[in-house]
């Protein structure tokens, strides 16, 4: 195993390497991170001048878009990503996400349920920093005080999520039909028909090895992409010596201005195109937790950044005395001698940029649904060795459905480029806004350098949006569609979710109302332990009253198990479960909460049992170790505080390494005497042995299966987004036990009706 992949296996940003190290990941990162912008010349100027712009003799037309392509290349991926925005990093994660939970952390903008004070006490919970400042004191309050802006910014956030998985359906369709149609060049009588058969048979293919993960051809991703740089750069050179060497006066700015004077609106509009030079760009950022920051800057600026300029210049200086060869520039600028062997790596170029821009979609997907705004898929590990790849049926085939249906729908790739410039442009924009409000409240920077990094690259975005939107007839509407659609699915299930969990806190009841009636109901305690799934980090859920008033025994062990994410990209495994004690000793029941990060693959193992029995093992053991016990004949009692609000707080303790210890005493306090100390200890070793008794008996796995619906007072709109859309979504999205991958031996299931209104059981 080679270091990058010791380091992503143990989930860490490799930060501090050696120079070696740091090479190696450089040239790991051109297959990962660089293959979809290192495409990007397949159709950048052939969708630039798809419009009514025209090319005059005095070639101002070229220099023009050549100037826009590098300045917005220099500005954009140089100055704004690589020098900025990959230093606003959440513990070596990048992306959207990673900027949204910096925010959440730093402003306490979270709106995901059962969050609490002991998750500040995770080791990556970082919120130490400069000293306060009075602008991001007002931030911070202002969004206090303003729930709504609180929701907006989440909106805002899944907005770019949902043009990012626009560019999962768009990257592959723009990338191979532009590769593939370069055949027509030799093959001059091959309809368009066959091009198009041949795109889809490549995106089946591409779609169909995806199972398979990546690990076992990623060796080939960065040598193709590497191949693919030098043979653009050595022919951009060649085009440049052979067809314009005045071409390096485009690179000043002042052909931007002398382009928009003499084209006007036409010049404002081709600038949809122009924006495609930085398709993939995010994906510097969004990929940091797979690569250090060093090793993707490093791989840019000394390969990709120069190898795509020279490209540029060497594509305007041919299209400069070939102005008819504008729509097929990029494979007539090829010489005759190497067309066949270029083709042929832009080909594999193209796919490798496509697997990784699917692979990024699983990523977003996965992430959505750790913020409870996404339904539950199954969600596969492709690999032992490198941690982060992941497969997901459902969302594979449906990206598959969506590619087909836009290669064979559109045909076109000016019309696709439209589409596409607009998704990358709007995800940019979302970047550049979150970066302002990061540099206030995490960096603590003065409202003034926010907002020049704002209005320099924001306004840039925006002018690019712009031109974007005035393509929405020719095929720019496709993300806005796609991006509706997701939208609506996600703030259905996020509201939906939202509700159920409001449903469950206003209807905890009291462990010690339900074991008072036990005589009455007959309740009997079966051996074994229990394990009753809940969406409550505090209290004893309501399923739990149905549970043992329809089936009056419980198991002797009986375990309230949570999983929950916290605003950090990983939790480490030590840090994972947190155990606690719910009633007294002699009830048996303990709570478990285990915590992912919104990075992490949220499935238990097959050992999760034996994990969680060793903690609540270790908690037992480890519960009397306070030196201060109550004198004989006074009462102690460790009880979930929304159990019964006249008891204290949980004492919990974070799975064998961090304690809390909150027990409330009704007496004086007294130091423990030697005899005592025995005694507890040895009914500590009892309970234990307790415990592993029940747990050779069996582990039962308890979840329960609860619909919603409206009520009928409810208005129209929230009746048919509870009881069709967001009903249909829980009904073909994957069960809980089928996600967590609990035995389905060892599955009970206990179905009850709630409402989201008015709650009701």
């Amino acid at each position: 195993m080679n270091p990058s992949e010791e380091l992503m296996e143990q989930g860490i940003s490799p930060r501090r390497v050696s120079r070696a190290t740091v090479l190696t990941l450089a040239y790991q990162s051109l297959g990962v991170v660089y293959g979809d912008l290192s495409t990007s010349p397949l159709y950048v100027y052939k969708t630039t001048f798809s419009g009514k712009l025209s090319l005059r003799e005095d070639d101002e037309e070229i220099f023009g878009v050549l100037s826009f392509i590098f300045w917005t290349f220099t500005l954009i991926a140089l100055f704004k990503y690589v020098f900025i925005v990959m230093l606003a990093d959440d513990n070596g994660e990048g992306g959207t996400f990673a900027l949204y939970s910096l925010l959440c952390r730093h402003a306490r903008l979270s709106i995901l349920p059962n969050q609490e004070i002991t998750d500040e006490k995770l080791s990556e919970y970082v919120t130490e920093g400069t000293t306060e400042t009075w602008q991001s004191s007002a931030l911070k309050s202002f969004f206090d005080k303003h729930p709504r802006f609180r929701k907006g910014l989440l909106v805002f956030v899944l907005f770019g999520t949902c043009m990012a998985i626009g560019d999962g359906v768009l990257t592959p369709a723009i990338s191979v039909l532009s590769a593939v149609s370069g055949i027509k060049l030799k093959i001059t009588g091959l309809h368009d028909n066959y091009v198009v058969i041949i795109s889809c048979v490549v995106l089946v293919g591409l779609f169909s090895l995806q199972h398979h993960g990546t690990h076992r051809v990623a060796f080939m991703f960065a040598p193709i992409v590497t191949a693919w740089l030098l043979c653009i750069s050595g022919i951009g050179i060649y085009n440049v010596f052979r067809w314009n060497k005045r071409i390096f006066h485009a690179l000043s700015p002042v052909y931007m201005l002398k382009f928009l004077r003499s084209t006007g609106i036409e010049g404002w509009v081709s600038l949809a195109g122009v924006v495609l030079s930085i398709t993939g760009v995010e994906a510097m950022f969004a990929n940091l937790g797979h690569f250090s920051p060093l090793s993707i800057k490093m791989a840019f600026t000394l390969l990709v950044y120069p190898s795509l300029v020279l490209s540029y210049m060497g594509e305007a200086a041919f299209l400069s005395k070939h102005h008819e060869d504008i729509q097929r520039s990029f494979y007539e600028a090829i010489p005759e001698a190497v067309f066949w062997p270029v083709f042929i790596v832009a080909t594999f170029a193209s796919v490798v940029g496509s697997q990784a821009v699917i692979s990024a979609t699983f990523s977003v997907i996965n992430q959505c649904c750790a913020l409870k705004c996404f339904p539950r898929v199954k969600i596969v590990h492709t690999s032992s060795k490198i941690y982060g790849q992941i497969y997901i049926p459902e969302v594979n085939w449906m990206l598959m459905c969506l590619c087909l249906g836009v290669t064979i729908g559109l045909r076109d790739t000016n019309m696709m480029g439209h589409a596409y410039g607009l998704a990358v442009t709007a995800v940019m924009f979302v970047t550049t806004c979150l970066m302002a409000l990061v540099m206030i409240i995490v960096w603590k920077k003065s409202i003034i350098t926010a907002l020049a990094f704002l209005m320099l690259f924001g306004s840039i975005e925006l002018v690019y949006i712009s031109a974007s939107v005035s393509k929405i007839p020719e095929g720019g509407w496709i993300p806005v569609v796609l991006s509706l659609i997701f939208m609506g699915v996600m703030y259905i299930w996020n509201y939906g979710t939202m509700m159920k969990h409001q449903f469950d806190v206003e209807n905890k009841v009291s462990i010690n109302r339900i074991v008072s009636l036990g005589p009455s109901l007959g309740m009997v305690r079966v051996p074994g332990i229990g394990l009753m799934y809940t969406n409550l980090a505090t209290g004893v859920p309501a399923i739990f009253g149905h549970f043992v008033t329809n089936l009056p025994a419980f198991h002797k062990v009986l375990v309230f198990v949570c999983i929950k994410s916290v605003q950090v990209p990983h939790v480490s495994g030590n840090e994972r479960l947190l155990v606690s004690r719910v009633g007294p000793k002699e009830y048996g029941l303990f709570r478990c909460i285990v915590r992912y990060g919104y990075k992490d693959l949220q499935q238990e193992t097959c050992n999760f049992d034996n994990i969680l029995v060793s903690s609540i093992v270790h908690f037992v053991e480890t519960e009397e170790e306070s030196p201060l016990r109550p004198i004989t004949g006074c009462s102690r009692q460790v009880i979930d505080a929304d159990s019964d609000p006249l008891y204290a707080p949980d004492r919990t303790f974070m799975d064998s390494t961090k304690k809390e210890n909150t027990v409330q005493f009704s007496c004086d306090l007294q130091v423990i005497k030697p005899g005592i100390r025995q005694v507890e200890s040895s009914l500590c070793k009892d309970e234990s042995l307790r415990i592993l008794e029940a747990k050779e008996s069996g582990v039962t796995y308890i979840f329960g299966h609860s619909h919603a619906k409206a009520k009928k007072s409810s208005s129209f709109f929230k009746k048919l987004v509870i009881d069709i859309v967001y009903a249909f979504l829980s009904k073909n999205c994957r069960e809980p036990d089928v996600v967590l991958n609990v035995p389905h031996t060892s599955l009970l299931e206990v179905v009850c009706l709630i409402s989201t209104t008015t709650p009701e059981s």
